[in-house]
């Protein structure tokens, strides 16, 4: 690989000292002589397993209490949720009693399995296993840390003393189990994607032994990231290392733990699950120590925008997110991709445009199949999934700012209140809205731009029409009989035409101003004429039962101001 910089790179060497960190490959030997899951694609969803209640609650300044606990514990098994790690219980008095307060209260679905968190120590295994009497159902999950940093470092132990501990841990955890047959077990060799692939085979593959995992009562080894090192293809090559080479595989269900540290969480678990992970845990919204637990809502909707059924329902994302933000008390970023205040939103004039064209159809593709359009197969540009299936309303996915064109303006008339400007004179209403923004500086609200709109195109001016009449003297001829005030003028003044319009145009003629109606449509709630008068093009609208008498006139004011 070559270091020659190209000529039309300008970088230059930052100063920061990049030479004091390790890239992975110094820090771990990563297996993938057996490389499949690039050709894999995502066709069904994994068995999602939150944990916010355990890990993201760790990572909170101010920790959840039962009530707020017990909020979001209702909230995931409504989402649809059927694994949920409910606490730590050796950590906190908190933890403990929330998941007693679980087991006493028949707040547990019947279809929904409880996992508690424990180090792999004796008595923290023993306060776990108190916690969890008298559930039906429990995951308990071992956890220790492996890589050789955090051996030497934070255990100061050797492989074959983690092993010891491990080992130790299990036993007790299958003594305390007993012949429990709602009990079942789950290890994490934290650190995992720092840890020697053999050592963690050889702790995944001892215990699934010591722990007789079987088809029908299976073992989880769940391999965290739990510190980010590489770009997300190195984890899948270490998940499909594991995959390939685990004993009893179908006793073995293969789960993943992602962190966002390198921001690429979202990538790694979907890798994951193509190399062969068929369980991922995580927290809505990516609420997690550090940079975050891997986001379930993105990987989730990820799934549904190709067609596949997530298995979990986010039919309603401002309820699911408001309860979060609640219980976690963090915001959710309004660049969210599925369920920020924005993500659906479109200030840019092309996108507006593109997304305007698209809505329209959408609809007529509906019309066309005999379906609603909740049903038509969905292709609109900029938004890759319809925010109905998420409970959002098209309210907001056009807002119209400096930035914003003649398509964004243009779809707020007509949705907010049915002015359907023509394609030609879209550009010029288009222009008075961006004065308008470029002076205010923010963003113009539906009501704002038919202000707008009306200040843009006044029926009053220079020219005034006092009182007015038109009738069809004979087939084919209507004569206009008004009263027109023009430079200061007032008089009364005739026309007649093959319509009320042309009648008025004539009428004009008589005082003196000289008007040709260059274009003209009418759609039941406004009319829109573009005139030419002595040399000058101007657009005019008009409302109401004389709308398009009065567009004309709006023109006519317009070009001779």
């Amino acid at each position: 690989m070559t270091t020659t910089t190209p000529a039309w790179n300008p970088q230059r060497p930052s100063g920061m000292p990049y030479h004091r960190y390790r890239p992975y490959q110094d820090r771990v030997h990563v297996p993938a002589d057996d490389r499949r899951w690039p050709d894999r694609r995502l066709e069904r969803a994994p068995l999602w397993v939150p944990v916010d209640l355990r890990d993201g609650n760790q990572a909170l300044a101010e920790p959840m209490d039962t009530p707020r606990k017990r909020r979001l514990f209702d909230l995931l098994t409504a989402v649809g949720f059927k694994e949920i790690e409910v606490g730590y219980p050796s950590a906190s008095r908190a933890d403990f009693d929330f998941v007693r307060h679980l087991a006493r209260g028949g707040a547990v679905p019947d279809d929904v399995t409880p996992v508690v968190f424990t180090p792999a120590r004796a008595d923290l295994i023993d306060r776990t296993f108190d916690a969890i009497e008298g559930l039906p159902r429990a995951v308990v999950h071992l956890y220790i840390a492996t890589s050789p940093v955090w051996r030497e470092v934070v255990l100061g132990r050797s492989r074959a003393g983690v092993w010891r501990t491990v080992r130790e841990a299990a036993e007790h955890m299958a003594r305390r189990a007993g012949d429990a047959p709602g009990v079942r077990f789950q290890f994490s060799p934290e650190t995992f994607n720092l840890t020697e692939p053999d050592f963690v085979l050889e702790l995944c593959d001892g215990l699934t032994a010591l722990w007789d995992a079987s088809p029908d009562r299976p073992v989880t080894h769940n391999l965290p990231a739990t510190v980010e090192i590489a770009t997300p293809n190195v984890y899948a090559d270490q998940i499909e290392y594991l995959h390939h080479n685990l004993a009893r595989r179908d006793s073995v269900i293969l789960s993943v733990h992602p962190h966002n540290d390198r921001g690429t969480g979202v990538a790694c678990a979907e890798l994951a699950v193509l190399a062969g992970a068929q369980r991922v845990e995580g927290c809505l919204f990516g609420n997690g120590e550090r940079t975050g637990n891997v986001d379930l809502v993105t990987l989730a909707l990820n799934l549904y925008a190709q067609g596949v059924d997530p298995m979990v329902d986010f039919g309603d994302i401002d309820a699911v997110r408001e309860t979060v933000e609640h219980c976690n008390r963090l915001p959710v970023h309004p660049r969210h991709p599925y369920a920020g205040d924005l993500v659906y939103t479109a200030f840019s004039g092309t996108h507006q445009d593109a997304i305007g064209k698209g809505l329209a159809r959408h609809a007529h593709r509906a019309a066309e199949l005999g379906v609603p359009e909740s049903a038509a197969p969905w292709s609109v540009p900029y938004l890759p999934i319809d925010p109905a299936d998420v409970g959002r309303s098209y309210e907001a996915v056009i807002r119209v700012n400096s930035q914003s064109g003649k398509g964004g303006v243009a779809y707020l008339l007509r949705t907010h209140h049915g002015i359907d400007l023509p394609p030609r004179m879209r550009s010029d209403f288009a222009r008075v809205v961006q004065t308008a923004t470029d002076d205010s500086g923010r963003e113009a609200t539906p009501k704002e731009l038919y202000e707008l709109f009306r200040a843009a195109y006044p029926a009053e001016g220079a020219v005034r029409l006092h009182a007015w009449s038109t009738h069809e003297q004979a087939p084919g001829v209507h004569r206009f009989v008004g009263t027109l005030e023009a430079g200061g003028r007032v008089g009364d003044h005739e026309g007649t035409g093959a319509g009320p319009l042309t009648a008025f145009v004539d009428a004009l003629a008589g005082a003196g101003i000289v008007v040709e109606v260059l274009d003209f449509t009418e759609d039941g709630t406004a009319a829109f004429a573009e005139c030419r008068v002595d040399g000058v093009t101007a657009w005019g609208a008009g409302t109401g039962p004389s709308a398009a008498v009065h567009a004309v006139l709006s023109a006519v004011n317009r070009a001779v101001r």
